[in-house]
């Protein structure tokens, strides 16, 4: 199961489960979609392929919560 990181790694920004515009690696390194474009969908990371990561409804939060580990270092 994907974690669901709550932030893009390179500027901080929020990236709810629910919502679209993440973008993952086969790492889960997690992405904006403007620092995904910028990177031209490329992690920086280990060099995969940036790909749209998938929405997780809300209402499975509590069976299947997504990460709160924030990865963003500033």
């Amino acid at each position: 199961m994907l974690e669901m990181r709550p932030d893009c790694e390179r500027c901080g920004a929020d990236l709810p489960a629910e919502a679209p515009g993440a973008f993952i690696c086969s790492f889960e390194c997690t992405f904006c979609a403007p620092c995904a474009e910028a990177l031209d969908d490329v992690c920086p990371n280990c060099g995969g392929e940036l790909m749209d990561r998938p929405t997780r409804a809300k209402a499975l939060h509590a069976k299947y919560p997504p990460s709160a580990e924030r990865k963003f270092k500033g």
